[in-house]
This record gives structure tokens, C-alpha cells and sequence, in this order.
């Protein structure tokens, strides 16, 4: 990793591209500490170290790099967005008319979806803008106050600057995409989880040694075990047969189609704790101290925690859902076999057509089945440690960071080689 990058520093091009994505994440993280005007920080930092800390809220600070926790003008960080993506994406499938811009209408059509996602954005940052708003409001201890002035104005400034705040990291984001290294949503999760290693090595210091002996071993081994993972694949093979063009024969060699175990990356750990945490930030924004005198609210209060078994169950649901959700847009074994067709391709052993497409949906699904279980263990993992162990609770960085931070470093790497590659090859025909 570090000799490409060191490479990679070395071409002007790709230099430029590591500049502009350290810029913008420098951004990202100098505005993770601009607060927003009418909020007291210091009553809002007691207030989440004493009540939100282990709620899905403190997962959303994890994600958010402490913005979430300081009240700042990205506070909400990339969340809306994200939401935004899955229900856009969700709505193609289920509306014809989202689907045919998607497929039908090309490039025009991608764009135009790519709007309605960021007006999407707009909207829930504003729910969100609106819901963090009133739960800071609600508060009050011992005569101290979050919010420190009443009114309509207030109000809608504090609520304005989280939505335009989710709207900028949402712009910076498409800018490291375009112009960057690496997918822009994934990086900015990169730069927020990474800039709480200090306080997860503070938090480590008050654990007992054999605790942090565990915790240092369980890490260094979900590290070896996504790294592995990332880079399996099943290969099937293919082999095309001869054709006389002219004078010349084409065809007659033996290949693989590669199908990578972990098809869909980190995207279904992502999408399935935004989905996850949807009722735990209802409760968290309308019911602060987390109890209630009904008993029925009581009970989703409780079930819907993040460390609950509830939880852990529908959020292993959700990682199966989204994987099975990426594989079926990533892979259509249909066009596969017909290109395989055309080609003069076929798999040893099925006949062109249907068999084949039959032979590698099979294929397909049971590396789904397997890649879903590795993300749910890795993406559970914190869940069961914080019940067996209390100290394990107050760590900055779970399993979904660990495979978030993993899996962005080994992309952006592998974009990094495929681009020196692209280079190597240019300049070799020129």
C-alpha cells in the first residue's frame, strides 16, 4: 500500500488527484469544528457524555468524525445523503418511471437521477436538521439550557445550517468523485472514523491489560480476516471457440469470469445501518432520556437499541437484503450469458442460453450467502463484544468502522493501481 502510493506521488497526474481529495477532507474536518450559532458546547458535550453516548446517536457521531456530539455546521455529515441513495435507488426498482431513466435514457438519465437524489438530501436534512433542533431544545438540566435562545429565528438558522452543512459534504463528496481518488461517500466516512483513533486509544487506557491485549488481537484479526475476504473471488471458467475470419483464426483460449466474494463492498453495511438506526433516531430526537411511561414504547426503546439483540437481528436481516439488492444490479446472469453468446463463449459442461444463465445465478447466489454472513459477523461483532464486555461499549470504532476504513483504503488503492496502469499503457501506444 504505501510503495503505490509512493508511486502514485510520483505521477503528476495522480498527484494532482491525492491533493485535491487531502483538500477536501481537510475541508470536511474544519468544518466538523464550526459550531453552529445558539448552542451552548459545553452543556451539549455533558450532555452526550452522560446520556447519548451509547445510543445509535454515538454511532452517528462515529460516523460524523464528533460533529455529531459538538452541534457543528456538519453535524449531519454524509447520513442524508446516503439515506437519500437507498430510497432513490429502491424507488427504480419499484417505479417504472424511475427505472427506465435508469436503463432507457443513458447518461441524460443518470443525471437526472442524480438530481432528484440531491433535492432528496435537501429534504431529509431538513427533517433531520429539524429533529436534532428540537431534541437539543428539549433539554434542560439544572437551569443549564443547549439551545440558549428561544424563537422562530433561531430556530430556523440552527435548522438551515445542519441542512446547508448535509448539503456541502454531500457536494464535497461528489467533487472527490469526480475529480478525487476513490468514491466521495466513502472517503468522507473514512476521514470522520479515522479522526477518532485518539480518543478510542484514550478510551483504551482505561480498560483493564487483558482486555486491551483482546481487543488489540480481535482488531488485528478482523483486519487479516476483510483483507482476505476482499480479494477472494470465484473464477469460472470460460473458453471460446476457434473462428476463421479470412486468413486468420480467433478464438480457442481458456479464461475465467471472476465473481469477487465481497461483490458489493461496504455499501450493504452502510445501507442496512442507516435503515438500522431509523427508529432508534426517532426515539433519540422525540424521547431524549429514553424512557417513557408507556409501556409498548417502552419496549421498542429498549429493542431498538443499538446494543440489542433486536437489533443485532434485524440489522443481520438488512446486511442479507442490501447484498442480495448490490449482486442483482451488479450481475444480470441473463446478459452475461448472451455476451458469452455472441462471443462464441461458453462454461464446460452448459450449453449456451438459459443453462448457463441458470449455471452462474446459482454461482452468484451462494457467494452471496457467504458474503453476507462475513459482512453481518464483522458488522455484528462490536454488538456481541459490548455484551459480554461493558469497557468494549465506549470504544469510538466498531466492526462497520473496521470494514468501512479497510475496505476504503484497499479501494482507493486499487483505483490508484488501475489508473497507473491506465497511465502505463498510455504511454506505451503513444
Amino acid at each position: 500500500m504505501l510503495e503505490t502510493l509512493r508511486n502514485a506521488w510520483k505521477i503528476p497526474e495522480l498527484r494532482k488527484k491525492l491533493i485535491f481529495t487531502m483538500m477536501v477532507l481537510l475541508i470536511f474536518r474544519l468544518g466538523s469544528v464550526i459550531p453552529v450559532p445558539y448552542v451552548n458546547a459545553d452543556t451539549l458535550r455533558n450532555y452526550y457524555d452522560t446520556t447519548l453516548a451509547n445510543t445509535i446517536l454515538g454511532l452517528y457521531n462515529a460516523m460524523s468524525g464528533s460533529a455529531f456530539s459538538r452541534a457543528t455546521v456538519l453535524a449531519l455529515g454524509i447520513q442524508p445523503y446516503i439515506n437519500a441513495s437507498i430510497i432513490i435507488q429502491l424507488l427504480t426498482i419499484a417505479i417504472p418511471a424511475l427505472e427506465r431513466l435508469a436503463k432507457d435514457e443513458g447518461e441524460a438519465g443518470k443525471k437526472k437521477i442524480e438530481r432528484i437524489t440531491r433535492y432528496t438530501t435537501v429534504g431529509l436534512g431538513l427533517v433531520l436538521g429539524w429533529g436534532y433542533y428540537t431534541m437539543l431544545r428539549n433539554y434542560e438540566s439544572q437551569g443549564l439550557r443547549i439551545i440558549t435562545d428561544d424563537g422562530i429565528l433561531p430556530a430556523i438558522v440552527v435548522i438551515l445550517a445542519f441542512t446547508a452543512g448535509a448539503s456541502f459534504v454531500m457536494w464535497l463528496g461528489e467533487q472527490i468523485t469526480e475529480h478525487g481518488i476513490g468514491n466521495g461517500i466513502s472517503m468522507i466516512l473514512f476521514a470522520g472514523i479515522i479522526s477518532r483513533l485518539p480518543g478510542m486509544v484514550g478510551t483504551m487506557t482505561t480498560m483493564a491489560w487483558w482486555e486491551i491485549i483482546l481487543v488489540l488481537i480481535g482488531m488485528a484479526a478482523l483486519i487479516i480476516f476483510i483483507v482476505f475476504i476482499n480479494d477472494a473471488e470465484r473464477r469460472i471458467p470460460i473458453q471460446y471457440a476457434k473462428r476463421v475470419v479470412g486468413r486468420k483464426v480467433y478464438g480457442g483460449q481458456n479464461t475465467n469470469l471472476p465473481i469477487k466474494v465481497s461483490m458489493s463492498g461496504v455499501m450493504p453495511v452502510i445501507f442496512a445501518q442507516s435503515i438500522a438506526s431509523i427508529l432508534p433516531t426517532i426515539f433519540a430526537f422525540t424521547n431524549p432520556s429514553g424512557t417513557s411511561e408507556n409501556g409498548f414504547v417502552q419496549w421498542l426503546i429498549n429493542v431498538s437499541d443499538s446494543s440489542s439483540w433486536v437489533y443485532a437481528v434485524v440489522y443481520f436481516l438488512l446486511i442479507f437484503f442490501f447484498s442480495w439488492f448490490y449482486s442483482t444490479v451488479q450481475y444480470d446472469p441473463v446478459e452475461i450469458a448472451n455476451n458469452l453468446k455472441k462471443n462464441g463463449g461458453f462454461i464446460p459442461g452448459f450449453r449456451p442460453g438459459k443453462p448457463t444463465a441458470d449455471f452462474i445465478q446459482k454461482v452468484i447466489n451462494k457467494i452471496l450467502v457467504f458474503g453476507a454472513i462475513y459482512l453481518a459477523i464483522v458488522a455484528l461483532l462490536p454488538i456481541v463484544a459490548g455484551n459480554l464486555m461493558e469497557s468494549v461499549k465506549n470504544l469510538a470504532i466498531g466492526g462497520t468502522s473496521v470494514i468501512i476504513v479497510v475496505g476504503v483504503a484497499l479501494e482507493t488503492v486499487k483505483a490508484l493501481e488501475a489508473q497507473m496502469l491506465m497511465r502505463h499503457y498510455k504511454g506505451f501506444l503513444d
